[in-house]
């Protein structure tokens, strides 16, 4: 399973991994996004592996985004049909 893949039960994997080599890059960020992500660094935690983690962290609750907005287009385009059953059942029902 990949860090961003969906793993059964359609949960994402955000915990810490084994992620293979790392690559050094250089990235140009704003001062507030810096001191944003200076507060939000876990204790013992680098800035770079915090910078990771918040990244990881945004990739997989966009991929959620994506996946939900998928999951509530079908939905809405089977709505009139899934009402419909619903209230079938529910003429069923005795009342109470």
């Amino acid at each position: 399973m990949g860090p961003l893949s969906a793993s059964s039960g359609g949960h994402y994997a955000t915990e810490e991994y084994d992620v293979g080599m790392k690559v050094k890059t250089s990235v140009t960020l704003s001062e507030d996004v810096l001191k944003t992500v200076d507060r939000s660094t876990r204790k013992g935690e680098s800035r770079s592996a915090a910078i990771e983690r918040l990244l990881r962290e945004s990739l997989a609750a966009r991929a959620r985004y994506t996946i939900e907005q998928q999951d509530r287009a079908l939905l809405d385009r089977h709505a009139e049909a899934l009402n419909a059953e619903v209230d079938d059942v529910l003429g069923y029902q005795a009342d109470v």
